[in-house]
Formats: C-alpha cells, structure tokens, sequence
C-alpha cells in the first residue's frame, strides 16, 4: 500500500512568531541562592521569545534533574517544583517553535546521559544543516525523540566530547560542523557553558549575581534579578564556568557578523540592550526614519500595542504630529488565543484589540507597526478605527517589506504566505483598505540600533543571506498526516 503525505492547513497567525529564550545561572556552593528559582524569575522576563513551552534543568552535584512542560512559565512552574529542584546550577528555556512541532517532547532543556556523564542544553536560533546532520545520525543507528533541530546539537556535542578531553572542547569542534543560528547554554556535572555562533545572529549576553555567573537571552533578565550586566558573549565565543571562575576560548571561526536586526525591531524587549544598542532607542529611531521618509499630513499617531508604540513615538516626536492611545489591548488574552474560522477569527481580533473612539474619531489616524506578514490582521484593525469613525487611516510600518523567509530561527511563512511576495506596495495598500502605506526602508533599517557593535542580517528583506541556505527550510515528513 502506497502512503501520501498530507498538507497541513497553515495556522491563521499574521505576525512573526518570537524566538526562544536561553537562560544559565552556576553559582558558588557557599552561596544561599536558589537557582531553581532564580531561573524561573529569569524566564517570567524571557517569557516575550516564546510563549509554547518552559523547562528548567538543575544541577545537583553533577546529577541533573529536568522539569518541562508546554505551556507559560506560570502554568509550568509551582512553588512545590521548584522547591524540589535543589543544586548549584541551572539552565533554562523558553520555547516558541521555529522547527518541530508543539509537544512536550520538542520542550527544552534537552537533557541526557552518555558514557562521559550527564549533559543539558539550551538553545535559540535554528541550524541549516540540521537535516543533513540528523540523516547522518539516524543512519549511524541515532534514534531521536523530538522533532526539533537541538538535539542534532546533543548528538554532535556529545559525538565530540568522546573524542576529546572536555566538555568546551567539544563545543568548539562542534562549531565547525555546524552551521546557521545558535546561542547555547549547556550544563556537564561540572561546567556551565555558553556559546554563540560566528555571525552572532541571536544574543547572548553574561551577568553576574551575588558570586554567580549568569548566561542570558536578553538583558531584561538581568534587570528582574537584580544581576549586574558584564557584557554580550562575542559571535563565535565559548564561555565557561568551573568552581566560581569564568574563562573564554574562541571557535577560531572568522567571518562577518550578521546579528539579526528583527530583535530591534520586534522580538527583544524594549528595555533590553543587545549587543551595545538600546532597543528603545532602536525603535524610536525607526519611527524618526518613517516620519523622514514617509511624511503625510494627520492629525494623531498611535502605535499598535505593544511592539508598534515606541516606533510611533518616534514618528510623532520627529514629525510634531501629537501621539495619542487609539488601540486598547486586552491584556488577559493569551497571545495564543487562536480561533477558527473567519467570523471566530474577526472575534479574536475585537476581544484583544479595539480602539478607541474618542481618540480617532473625526481624525486622521498614523498607525505605526512593526511588520505586516499576510496582512489579514492589520486589515481587520484598520475596518475597527474606521468603525470607530477615523476620517482617514494611513500605515506607516517600522521595517520594509517581508518577501524572503528566514532560516536562523524566525517563523517567517514561505513566501506565496506572505503579503509583499509578488505585489506593489500600491497593491498591498488596496489589500488592507488604507489611504497610504509607507514601510521602513532597507538603509534607514540598518542605521537604528545606534550603537551596535555588530553588522546585520536583514536576509528576510534584502535575500541576501549570509550563510548558504537550503531552497526551503525542511519539515519532518513524520509530523505530518499520511493519506492512505
């Protein structure tokens, strides 16, 4: 009998999913620190990268013991598990799926056990060659669990850590087999490490808290902790801690580095610096260029919450047209409030955004955002600020056109998904009903994060990747339905 794979139907999002947050924390043994719940304050603050599951791994005098689930931190996470999590250090995860599909199984950290010890992982972006790495493995006799492109990392760095005499050893060598996005955090019995990749495409940083060391996403989880900000893990650096000491080795790979400029414009927290920039900052400056580039003449600015209000800030600030609060957003929704069907769907966009009347009426409305991806949702939002009688409706959005999709760890749709994808900016305007639309432009996108010590990837816009990349990004024939 022959077997068909089935389609999935694609799920109804029309915004770009977040990134996965990464979290690690070695502290000394003479310290009074729970790291179990130092980890989960640090994943509250993470929460934005990924909201589909958590996990916290503890080390216990070199015996690692891993709680995950799906589902938010605060569903995952009680007082009694964490209590029951004792050790000196940890890492933890927070995941939304770029690879694999939505299960417990694809919930991070991985954690498992070889001939050389114990070993847990962390890990944000997505590999290129993941495909290629996991044929190999799997016929080699490698049987996998999950669907998700980190435990190829697993199965590599523990490849190499039996040919070599440690644990960092093994994370350099596998740096030079792998290829694409990955920020890590990675715990032995004795070591916590971090790693970024060569292009630095997600961030890194390292903190410090009462004698510990801390490995994390986004700065933001430092602030919630109380730790102290000691700098970003350099693209292409192994950092590890063993007895309370921090040393740095380099994977001795040199190319370009091409963080990706998304973090400024969407996915990292506006109080986090990335890489030396301000993502406030970085966002304000986007609406700066839209006013420059895009004028038009209105009456009021408003932002879509929340990640389109500080880029409208910015436009209101430069352009002297007064900001004002047109879009209340429920904030007791869940962000994967997902239902189907069209009329459902129209529900769910009243029940977490509608605007407000005494704010719009009468006026024309500047509405500022981040991106537009199939352009269903900022349709909807423009018929509610028309309903709520805005005499004109112009959108402005902080970052050009999506027409590429991305392989380092973002959930841009293929392109035939994606509004831009083969039409005019013209086009795109009749589509979504507005009187004029104006997107960031590609120059003025790599000028906002003013202070950044890296270069950028923007292959989601230009094409121009920086690493060579497969015609599409692959899928698990196993995840999807047979037809018989």
């Amino acid at each position: 009998m022959k077997y068909r794979i089935k389609k999935q139907n694609c799920l109804p999002y029309d915004k770009v999913h977040e990134e996965c947050g990464v979290f690690g924390i070695a502290t000394p043994e003479d310290k009074e620190l729970s790291v179990a719940h130092e980890a989960y304050v640090a994943l509250f603050a993470l929460q934005h990268r990924g909201q589909e599951a958590a996990g916290i791994a503890v080390n216990n005098r070199g015996v690692i013991h891993c709680h995950k689930d799906v589902g938010l931190v605060s569903s995952v996470f009680n007082q009694t598990n964490l209590d029951a999590m004792p050790g000196q250090m940890a890492i933890g995860h927070v995941r939304y799926s770029t690879t694999g599909k939505q299960s417990r199984e694809n919930a991070q950290p991985i954690s498992i056990t070889h001939v050389k010890g114990n070993l847990a992982i962390a890990h944000n972006g997505n590999l290129v060659n993941a495909g290629e790495l996991r044929r190999e493995i799997e016929m080699g006799g490698g049987i996998f669990r999950s669907s998700n492109d980190s435990e190829v990392l697993v199965y590599t760095i523990v490849r190499e850590r039996l040919k070599c005499g440690s644990i960092e050893e093994a994370v350099v060598n596998t740096m030079k087999v792998i290829e694409g996005a990955y920020s890590l955090v990675i715990m032995s019995p004795r070591k916590l490490i971090a790693a970024r990749d060569p292009h630095g495409f997600r961030p890194l940083c390292i903190g410090r808290l009462d004698g510990s060391y801390i490995f994390t996403s986004e700065t933001c989880a430092l602030d919630a902790l109380g730790a102290e900000f000691i700098r970003d893990v350099a693209p292409g650096e192994v950092c590890v801690v063993e007895n309370g000491e921090l040393k740095s080795m380099h994977c001795g790979i040199e190319c370009k580095t091409s963080a990706c400029v998304f973090e400024y414009i969407y996915f990292a927290r506006p109080d986090s610096v990335i890489d030396g920039a301000s993502v406030e900052l970085a966002r304000q400056e986007a609406g700066k260029y839209l006013s420059i580039e895009h004028p038009v003449g209105a009456d009021v600015v408003i932002g879509v919450p929340d990640s389109g209000i500080p880029a409208a800030i910015g436009y209101a600030k430069y352009s002297g047209i007064p900001y004002g609060v047109g879009l209340i957003k429920n904030r007791y929704i869940a962000r994967t409030f997902i239902q189907p069907g069209q009329e459902k769907r129209e529900r769910s966009v009243r029940l977490k955004l509608n605007a407000l009347r005494t704010a719009v009426e009468g006026k024309r409305v500047i509405m500022v955002d981040d991106s537009i991806v199939r352009g269903t949702t900022v349709a909807r939002l423009v018929k509610l600020l028309r309903d709520a009688g805005a005499a004109e409706v112009h959108m402005r959005i902080s970052a050009p056109p999506f027409r590429h999709p991305c392989f380092f760890g973002t959930d841009i749709p293929e392109r035939s998904q994606l509004i831009a994808h083969g039409r005019t900016v013209e086009e795109m305007r009749q589509i979504i009903g507005v009187d004029s639309l104006g997107f960031l432009s590609l120059e003025a996108t790599r000028k906002i994060a003013v202070g950044c010590k890296l270069g950028f990837c923007d292959a989601c816009f230009s094409g121009e990747y920086p690493v060579e990349v497969p015609e599409e990004a692959e899928k698990n024939m196993f995840e999807s339905e047979i037809e018989l």
